[in-house]
């Protein structure tokens, strides 16, 4: 169906679920009893329990169940399959089949007019577990109260067959390590109230350590609790394995890892497919991988004669012969072949991946939600203050991006499963869900549910809209962005109202945590900054007061920002907030106090990580202050002042300010690429030598020296798409030279042309920040200086930091 006609008849059907208070009057379901005539159907029954359950959980009120439409009662909410509507009565059946028709796991809910009757029919058993997931979403549930909009009419089926969560028990995680047997059944319950139909899990040895201080139970046993209870709710279990063996030719090896699998696959009791990824972690060349994937579908065919295995084209040095081979195999669509999966550090976009298979073979998505860097869909020109101290595995509710990265390729694709390491993406979870049911779902619609259902109905307008404003926070420069206070404000003021059910509530605690996390850096990063001017206005009287004098006092104004801390308050909360998440849900925000994974989700860490230069000024300063005499001295402070100033007639641009951005040339908006596959993109991390990339972003690199904040920010192409930047107005007979930082997360082999002339061959970054070279005066007869930065095949792209424009001719005449 396409989007057009896919938009029209939602409208159509909206009309039906705009909230009550708008449209029409409120029906009490108080008294209501669930009725249903499927009494063999143990999905079906499972689903009523949902329903029953999480009623009472909210309103404190127990209906009772049947399966006969008592003559006394009018309240009810009847439950049922099309294919049993015989049992309903004549005036149900009619009203129901002037609905709009429902195909695979579809349902209608409707409301039988005047009286307090609500009927929920579907297509199949999933059916009615998603129509009685919508109904709870759309019931205003309060202590003693159960409410429905008498105008709710809705007939809908979804748009994708593939609509999951990996939920990986392992270390690696923020939360799931921590995770009871009971807390994964309320959180895949959850999952599938707002359209989940698959869970991912993963098996005990992964790229991780084996066990936290936080398990439970063995990792062999929750995955075979967490197989059961998908399999209760009638969902699809999926298996993330990667290939970690040290030889998949030796005979030896390959016995240990197929008696590895075959303790796994038996153990759990329901497993639909086999998700293995080609690289990242495994690194098989692709005759081997296919050769070790049809003996390892031996071995899960003993168990789960029916589960497909499905790959991904991840490969950590990727070349036209890898791919060339491994979508050779793929197309000969061997027996136990499922699909292809497209998740992070793919090279290939998705579209180009279909086109290279052969027209049947599906393609399901791995979309990265839970990262805000090194993440597949970074935030678009994040603040390197954000970056720093939110790091990459945050509370990170992006909802309006994860509609843009959904709707920009889910043609090409029957769905996803979310690639996801804790509860810090759980609103991401529930908008990827929404969106694999119906694209055209405006985000506020789920939004909306998410608060009245989980936080309560007084909150659907406040949550929704405060998370869309912890979205606001995350954009543009923080320095300018007013709003962060005004986000603040906004949560304090339902803080100060909410109950302490609600403060115990660990969705409205992430939240919470957030809006005081981001306005604490904001007022930290505003006071940091003037402290830093202040001492740079110091150091530029250095003739005036002496070298010594003013070093000493322009460092003793860059450590106030320790000495006198601004907003304590704020930050108390943040601490006091994460230890509610880490009671309430196992949220690890610190690794002391929380054992959380180091550079994972423990952002509460980086809460004091300055924001300014000041790290870096006072080790210059002290190596300044150490040598040399008066006049080197204040020469060498001058340097310093000066460092950013390409002189007369040049251009000096850093990659972590927008305006530098103005430089790079794109041919694609953010909607059309949002993971920067085919345009540039922004990326953090300094580098280490001889590291081959880094999570983390530090102001220490390459040699253990502190380094100042313009290295910790790039623009990036990824692998061999080319980087390019426009400097126009340059003088055509001049003579410049250029200066470029190349740091960043991962090593790799670039060089740079302009105007197809060399300007440096390729040069393996990684060993030294800064380059210089002279500009080829061939290139600038025009004027315009057009610079192209590429990388060697199998390389993972360009990085740059900074870059100098130096015309010096005028330098010379300074």
């Amino acid at each position: 169906m396409n989007r057009i006609f896919k938009l029209s008849i939602f409208s159509i059907l909206f009309v039906f679920v705009i909230p009550s208070d708008l449209l029409g009057q409120m029906m009490n379901l108080g008294n209501a009893k669930i009725i249903s005539f499927e009494k063999k159907d143990p999905l079906v029954q499972n689903a009523i329990t949902i329903l029953q359950e999480e009623i009472s959980k909210r309103s404190n009120i127990t209906l009772s169940k049947g399966n006969k439409i008592p003559q006394q009662t009018r309240s009810a909410i009847i439950v049922g399959l099309e294919k049993g509507l015989d049992k309903f009565p004549l005036e149900y059946r009619q009203l129901l089949a002037t609905m709009p028709q429902i195909t695979q796991e579809g349902y209608k809910i409707t409301v039988v007019p005047k009286k307090d009757v609500v009927l929920v029919v579907g297509n199949d058993s999933r059916g009615v577990l998603y129509g009685i997931g919508k109904l709870l979403r759309n019931l205003e549930m309060s202590q003693g109260q159960i409410l429905l909009t008498e105008d709710l009419n809705i007939a809908s089926s979804p748009s994708f067959p593939i609509r999951g969560h990996q939920l990986g028990y392992r270390p690696k995680t923020n939360s799931y390590d921590a995770f009871t047997v009971e807390q994964f059944d309320s959180y895949i319950r959850d999952l599938a109230v707002f359209g989940a139909n698959s869970i991912e899990i993963m098996p005990p040895r992964t790229d991780d350590d084996f066990t936290s201080v936080h398990m439970k139970i063995p990792a062999i046993e929750m995955i075979v609790e967490q197989s059961k209870i998908c399999d209760k709710y009638g969902m699809d279990v999926w298996m993330w394995y990667p290939n970690l063996g040290s030889d998949y030719t030796s005979p030896d090896s390959l016995q240990l890892e197929i008696e590895e699998r075959r303790k796994v696959f038996k153990a759990v009791p329901r497993l639909d497919a086999l998700f293995v990824p080609g690289g990242d972690p495994g690194d098989l060349e692709p005759d081997e991988l296919f050769n070790w994937l049809e003996k390892e579908a031996e071995v899960l065919h003993e168990y789960h004669p029916n589960a497909k295995i499905w790959v991904s084209p991840q490969v950590f040095r990727p070349t036209n012969a890898w791919f060339e081979t491994f979508y050779a195999h793929v197309n000969k669509e061997y027996p136990w072949f499922g699909g292809i999966v497209f998740g992070p550090w793919i090279k290939t976009p998705i579209k180009e991946i279909r086109e290279r298979l052969n027209p049947g073979i599906p393609i399901r998505r791995y979309p990265d939600i839970t990262h805000s860097l090194s993440s597949q869909y970074p935030i678009p020109h994040w603040d390197l203050a954000y970056a720093i101290t939110l790091g990459r595995e945050c509370i990170n509710p992006r909802p309006k991006d994860q509609k843009i990265i959904h709707n920009a390729f889910d043609q090409y694709a029957q769905g996803s499963i979310s690639y996801s390491e804790g509860t810090n993406d759980d609103l991401n979870k529930m908008i990827w869900s929404d969106q694999d049911w119906d694209p055209e779902t405006p985000v506020m619609e789920t939004l909306r549910d998410y608060a009245r259902y989980f936080i309560g109905p007084k909150y659907t307008e406040t949550v929704s809209q405060g998370i869309m404003a912890l979205e606001r926070n995350l954009q543009g420069p923080l320095l300018t962005n007013d709003g962060v206070i005004r986000t603040l404000q906004q949560w304090q003021n339902m803080e100060q109202q909410a109950s302490k059910e609600v403060l115990d509530n660990f969705r409205f605690q992430m939240g919470l945590i957030r809006a005081y996390f981001d306005a604490y850096q904001y007022r930290r990063l505003i006071y940091e900054t003037e402290l830093e001017m202040k001492a740079r206005e110091i150091l530029s009287k250095a003739e005036i007061l002496g070298p010594i004098k003013a070093i000493q006092e322009a460092k003793a104004i860059l450590y106030l920002a320790k000495q006198q801390p601004i907003m304590p308050e704020w930050k108390n909360r943040c601490y006091s907030l994460a230890d509610d998440l880490f009671e309430s849900i196992g949220a690890q925000l610190t690794v002391e106090k929380h054992f959380a994974a180091a550079g994972r989700g423990n952002f509460i860490d980086n809460i004091d990580v300055p924001l300014n230069d000041g790290i870096w000024l006072i080790d210059q300063l002290s190596i300044i202050e150490k040598n040399w005499d008066e006049a080197h001295k204040l020469q060498a402070i001058a340097n310093l002042l000066e460092r950013n100033n390409p002189g007369p007639g040049g251009y000096y641009d850093n990659f972590g300010t927008t305006g530098s951005w103005n430089r790079v040339v794109s041919n694609y908006t953010y909607e059309e690429d949002p993971g920067g596959l085919k345009s540039p993109r922004v990326s953090f991390g300094v580098g280490l030598r001889g590291e081959e990339w880094v999570h983390e972003i530090t102001a220490v690199g390459f040699d253990g020296h502190t380094t100042p904040l313009s290295w910790m920010n790039q623009v990036t192409a990824l692998y061999d798409e080319p980087l390019k930047m426009v400097y126009p107005d340059l003088d055509p007979k001049g003579s410049y030279i250029i200066k470029v930082g190349y740091t960043g997360r991962f090593r790799s082999k670039i060089k740079l042309m302009a105007e197809n002339e060399l300007i440096h061959d390729f040069i393996t970054t990684g060993d030294q920040p800064i380059y210089e070279f002279k500009v080829p005066t061939s290139t600038l007869q025009d004027g315009i200086l057009e610079l192209e930065w590429t990388c060697g095949e199998g390389e993972r792209g360009s990085q740059v930091s900074e870059i100098w424009i130096i015309n010096q001719d005028e330098l010379n005449k300074k």
